[in-house]
This record gives structure tokens, C-alpha cells and sequence, in this order.
């Protein structure tokens, strides 16, 4: 058996450490191709490895994305929206024997599918990594498509403005049924971008306030004391949403406010806007207008 031609299991496992401290070094969460340029150099590649498919994706990543599937129903990955995030359960795998991380990994993957009643052959543990080509490359096309789509999205919404920005979110709040009474104008505007209410006159509880932040950096706890403080009403429950994310020290002052206080990242507003795409007025969508294609399924995730 020519060895030069195969990529084993004790490889697998290796290239995956790699792939979990990449991640680490990019705070935790990125996109897959960012992940792969970051971790190539580390990996010491065998020609074989660097080799593309007849497809044209190179070998090597299309095996990690194979068997992210594996890490995903063992807990170590969390994959959602074009985006990779590794969890303390993956942290802890790493600390495991080697090779070990990857069997584990697997193992997890056929009790997932043994409970899902599907049919199994009889578990041996393989040496040499075996997996169908025609899977692998649909695994493959999937995630790329998935990815590609995601960064379209969020490039549109960065190319925002920040009053544009601010009305995506008022319209998003009316899809979902509020009643959205005050949207600020361009100027001051006392601390409240948004007002939502479930019905007219606002008179139902909640009554949510809306602050909206249109940048790159993450919101810090001040922001979400500010907010706080601008609840003066029983009822009224505070929502802000950040393009650029929260800080843990933001998300611990919002966990810990005696007021409630709703958090709305980047990831949370795509995830509501293609759930209540339906329900969105025609300038609505006009803001950030979606289409749906339908894919071969991939391998189960």
C-alpha cells in the first residue's frame, strides 16, 4: 500500500488540534477559509494532501471539512451562518491522548446516527481514513455555498450607514409583529433609537427600547448601563442591537441587570430577518433582499 497516497487516522487527529488552535488564535470563532489560511503553514503538507480534487477543492480541506461533522455532534464545534466556533468542550479534547480527539470525535457521530434508527455497519476502529467521494464533495460544496452566501449578507449590512442600519432594525420589528411608533431621525435622539410596542397605543407590556450600534467594535458595558438607565417604566424592557458584537463584560452587565435587557448581534438579526422574511413589508426586503436555493443535502449536521 503506497502510504504517500492516504491520509490516516493519527493525521486526521493532528491537522484537527490544528485546526482547534487556530481557532483559539482567531478569538474563538471564523470563518473556515479564514481558518485555513491561518493554520497551512503550521501543518507541513504532503503533496498528496495539498492536492486539488477533480473539483478543484484541495484534499486536505475538504477532509477537515468531512469530518467537522464528526466534531460538530461531539460537541467540540458549534457551526452556524458560515462560521466555526470552538466550544470548552473542544478545548478539553485537545488535551486528549493522540489520536484520540478525532476517534472520539467519530464515535460521538455513529451514537448520534444510531439513535437517528439508521443502519450501521459493525464498528471497527479504522486505521486509514476511508469516506465517498460524491459525499465529501457535496460536504464540501454545501459549506462553501453556505459560506459565500453568509459573507455577501454581512458585507451588504456593513455597507450600511448607520441611520440605514437603524431602519433594517425597525423593520425587522415590525415583521415580527411590534408596532414601531418612533424610529430617531439623524440628530440627538435622548438615547433611544427605537420604540416597539404590541400594540398602538402601547399600553401592552413589553415596551421595548431600542438602542442601535453601527460599527466594528464590540459594545461594552457602558452601553448596556446607559440602556438601563433609560427604563424607567414598569414594562419597559431594553434591546440593543450591536453589528459589531458584545463584549463579555457587556453580556455579563446585561445577564446581571435587575431591568431586562435583550442583546442582538450580528448573527442573531441575519438568523431573525430570514425567519420573518415573510412577514417584511416590500421596503423592508428592498433593505437586504434575500433569495432561497436549494442544495443536494449535505452529510448529516
Amino acid at each position: 500500500m503506497d502510504t504517500e497516497r492516504r491520509i490516516f487516522g493519527d493525521r486526521v487527529d493532528e491537522i484537527f488540534r490544528e485546526v482547534f488552535r487556530g481557532l483559539k488564535e482567531l478569538g474563538g470563532r471564523a470563518r473556515p477559509k479564514q481558518l485555513f489560511a491561518q493554520i497551512e503553514p503550521h501543518l507541513r503538507l504532503t503533496p498528496y494532501e495539498r492536492e486539488p480534487l477533480a473539483s478543484g477543492n484541495i484534499r486536505w480541506q475538504t477532509m477537515v471539512r468531512w469530518y467537522s461533522v464528526d466534531c460538530s455532534r461531539a460537541g467540540f464545534l458549534e457551526k452556524s451562518g458560515g462560521y466555526w466556533t470552538l466550544t470548552p468542550q473542544g478545548e478539553a479534547a485537545m488535551k486528549l491522548p493522540p489520536g484520540e480527539l478525532i476517534r472520539s470525535a467519530s464515535r460521538s457521530y455513529r451514537e448520534w446516527k444510531s439513535q437517528q434508527a439508521l443502519s450501521e455497519p459493525e464498528v471497527v476502529e479504522a486505521v486509514e481514513v476511508v469516506v465517498e467521494q460524491e459525499k465529501v464533495e457535496r460536504q464540501t460544496d454545501y459549506e462553501q455555498a453556505v459560506e459565500t452566501a453568509r459573507a455577501g449578507i454581512e458585507e451588504h449590512i456593513d455597507s450600511l450607514g448607520p441611520y440605514e442600519f437603524q431602519n433594517l432594525v425597525a423593520e425587522l420589528l415590525r415583521a415580527m409583529g411590534y408596532y414601531v411608533p418612533h424610529v430617531a431621525p439623524p440628530g440627538p435622539d435622548g438615547g433611544i433609537d427605537i420604540m416597539a410596542y404590541r400594540d398602538p397605543l402601547g399600553t401592552v407590556e413589553p415596551r421595548i427600547k431600542v438602542q442601535v450600534k453601527h460599527r466594528q467594535a464590540k459594545v461594552g458595558a457602558r452601553d448596556i448601563r446607559e440602556l438601563e438607565g433609560l427604563l424607567r417604566k414598569e414594562g419597559d424592557i431594553g434591546l440593543l442591537v450591536s453589528s459589531g458584537g458584545f463584549s463579555s463584560d457587556a453580556q455579563r452587565e446585561a445577564r446581571s441587570s435587575h431591568r431586562h435587557i435583550e442583546l442582538m448581534d450580528l448573527d442573531r438579526l441575519i438568523s431573525l430577518w430570514q425567519e420573518h422574511y415573510g412577514s417584511l413589508r416590500e421596503m423592508g426586503r428592498a433593505m437586504l433582499r434575500l433569495v432561497t436555493v436549494h442544495f443536494l443535502a449535505p452529510a448529516e449536521e
